[in-house]
């Protein structure tokens, strides 16, 4: 059924959502007095979400067909000769993201009914979700330049109300403005980047940019010898290393956890900062051009993937270890992107979005259980209370570190693979990264996954932690109420148990696990070695990792089968077992790591000091400039010169001018007959 979509059928998409999300915000809220309630904002909200994933389910089945469609929405205006539009470029790229994004939304709006229920924001947050949803389809159904830059600077917004939806705790409000500076300096690389491809191209439309991109590789940026292509993409790519959370603009990610954890599951584990990861496979025909670019792209996604793994193994905040799992699963997309492995890098996206949704959402459904303690060594045996949440959190976990046959083997063994393929530098470093975090990976999930799970009940009794490995305190990290109550601590009482989650949290779980088990399984042959994303993803034939990954492919059963016998599945094997011996055999093993190598676990306790590197170096530097500015600029020119001057000025000059207003008539009268014989004087010298 090749042909055109329906542009209106396509415009719905997004609007459904929005529409959602204006009832809610608007009439659920006190905004016009909450004049329809919790139930008619919460069907509104999900009826806008269904709505747009059942047309992009349609979508994406008429796309398998072969239907297309890209053009103009909407001409916003026309400025000598450059088209400002809406408009949608709707392939397999972006039928597959729609689907992603509207079905993980459609999740996680039904999880919110139960884990919201309590929360008198209640209709509030179902408005930001269902507007973070229409923010990221305009994203991803843009056709240009422009329209994407809207739906990223919009799904950038929307993050920072949701980071700081609780706007009364402190830390909400740091965490939400750190996450809101640290993204604009990559969108000022996101921006120079567009505006140095619309200053060589003279448009703003993805394939028309595309069509010249061999006469703007011959090109370079005034002034230097670099190629102008390669400092657009890198520019372009540093606005994905702010939304995808790549180091060093990594930073705001794991404090994002302080929002409620729906809107860790929707924003910062399947959409939001995987937008990067979706720009740079658009940009693929352009980034194909530069070796330098993605030779920069893959060193930091290898950074990355690596680095911020370790820093998982030491949290102890059941969120924050899997906001560290998502910054090193990033990287492995990114690494993907520098070896050319673009629709493996989308592969893993899409199949990371399903298992680690699932994560976020099962550590909430534990908070629920564990009357909002979220600190993993308060915890132990919740599988006999929490059957729904153990399972589907095993198979969560099992997915995360590429367990032969689950979703996450098939797109990270392929990402291992194709970096092994890359001849470009530092694929050799990247190799290593992403082969060492396999293991890292498999440690810190089923470290989580054992101290929650299994081994000794530890809730409902006072806990003064004595191991060193995990009991170095994280300060204000370590145990936050997810529900913005933190004036007195939330937890089990003595005696009492953990209880499973309603139907409405644990129906979701059920729904993210099934993809979780079997759509890397489905997806690989058509969506990676298939014709899936002909003609909408792009390498170059001195990029060969996609061509020699075909080449030694034959089916997924085959891949499953082979892996038994791969360094990858020994390698997490081995994870899991030191993570198993760790902490459900010889607990003093850790506590022997943590005396032997303290300098290495203060080093990670406080994140590679970035944080403070940050706060003193830009944030110090900020205060010491803007101090400057105040006390030179504001004080001393503007309130000192500008207005206090003036003020003086016109006060001396009064003062003069007071002198000659005395109100005595004979002093008048004295200075009018000076004046006559001056007149006289000069006009009729009577001594001539």
């Amino acid at each position: 059924m090749a042909g055109s979509l329906n542009p209106h059928l396509l415009l719905a998409v997004p609007l459904a959502p929005l529409a959602g999300s204006a009832i809610a915000g608007l009439f659920g809220t006190r905004f016009f007095g909450n004049v329809i309630g919790r139930g008619v904002s919460t069907a509104a909200t999900i009826l806008g979400v269904l709505v747009a994933f059942l047309i992009s389910a349609s979508v994406l089945m008429d796309v398998m067909h072969g239907a297309t469609f890209n053009g103009t929405i909407y001409n916003w205006m026309t400025v000598n000769g450059l088209k400002l539009e809406v408009g949608f470029q709707v392939d397999s790229l972006t039928a597959m993201m729609m689907c992603v994004v509207t079905f993980v939304s459609l999740m996680v709006h039904i999880y919110t009914i139960g884990y919201m229920a309590e929360d008198e924001g209640y209709n509030r947050f179902f408005s930001y979700i269902s507007l973070f949803t229409f923010s990221m389809l305009m994203l991803v159904m843009a056709n240009n330049f422009l329209q994407l830059f809207f739906g990223w600077e919009a799904v950038g917004l929307v993050s920072y109300l949701l980071i700081g939806f609780w706007y009364t705790r402190p830390t909400a409000i740091f965490a939400n403005m750190k996450a809101f500076l640290v993204n604009r300096v990559g969108d000022f690389g996101f921006i120079l980047g567009i505006g140095l491809l619309l200053a060589y191209s003279g448009s703003m439309n993805y394939q028309e940019v595309f069509a010249q991109r061999e006469h703007l590789a011959t090109l370079t940026v005034p002034g230097t010898d670099w190629m102008l292509l390669t400092a657009a993409c890198i520019c372009l790519f540093i606005g994905a290393m702010g939304k995808s959370a790549q180091f060093p603009l990594h930073v705001w990610l794991p404090d994002s956890m302080e929002g409620p954890t729906p809107i860790s599951a929707l924003i910062h584990a399947a959409t939001m900062v995987t937008a990067g990861i979706f720009m740079v496979s658009r940009m693929s025909p352009l980034f194909e051009l530069s070796d330098v670019a993605l030779s920069f792209v893959m060193i930091i996604g290898a950074i990355t993937a690596l680095f911020m793994g370790f820093l998982g193994i030491i949290q102890n905040d059941i969120k924050r270890v899997v906001a560290y799992s998502t910054l090193s699963q990033l990287g492995y997309m990114t690494v993907a992107l520098g070896a050319s492995a673009y629709s493996v890098a989308v592969f893993h996206l899409m199949t990371h979005a399903f298992f680690k949704a699932l994560l976020f959402l099962g550590a909430g459904s534990v908070i629920i259980g564990m009357h909002h303690d979220q600190d993993i060594r308060n915890m132990g045996g919740l599988w006999k209370y929490m059957k729904i949440t153990w399972i589907t959190s095993l198979i969560g976990s099992l997915a995360l570190i590429g367990t032969p046959f689950f979703s996450g083997f098939y797109s990270k063994d392929s990402i291992i693979e194709a970096v092994s393929l890359s001849h470009l530098p530092g694929a050799g470093f990247a190799h290593f990264a992403v082969l060492a975090g396999v293991f890292v990976t498999a440690f810190y999930s089923f470290r989580m996954y054992f101290l929650v799970f299994h081994g000794e009940e530890r809730f409902g009794q006072p806990h003064h932690h004595s191991e060193g490995h995990d009991s170095d305190a994280h300060n204000e990290e370590d145990v936050h109420d997810d529900h913005g109550h933190d004036e007195h601590h939330h937890g089990l009482a003595p005696g009492q148990k953990p209880h499973e989650s309603p139907f409405v949290v644990w129906f979701p779980l059920v729904m993210l696990a099934i993809p979780s088990i079997f759509i890397g399984y489905f997806g690989i042959q058509y969506m990676l070695y298939g014709d899936f994303f002909k003609g909408v993803i792009f390498f170059s034939e001195h990029h060969p990792a996609m061509e020699e990954l075909a080449h030694e492919f034959h089916s997924a059963g085959a891949m499953g089968m082979h892996a038994f016998t791969s360094a990858p599945f020994w390698l997490a094997l081995a994870g899991v077992a030191a993570a198993y011996y760790c902490y459900m055999v010889n607990r003093a093993v850790p506590q022997w790591f943590y005396d032997k190598l303290r300098p290495i676990h203060t080093l990670l306790d406080n994140k590679y000091y970035m944080d403070k590197f940050n706060q003193t170096v830009f944030a110090g530097g900020a205060r010491l400039l803007g101090g400057g500015l105040w006390t030179v600029g504001d004080r001393g020119l503007i309130d000192g010169l500008v207005v206090n001057g003036s003020a003086k000025l016109v006060g001396w000059f009064s003062s003069l001018t007071r002198l000659l207003q005395s109100g005595y008539i004979y002093h008048y009268a004295f200075v009018m007959i000076l004046g006559v014989l001056y007149f006289l004087v000069k006009y009729f010298p009577f001594w001539q």
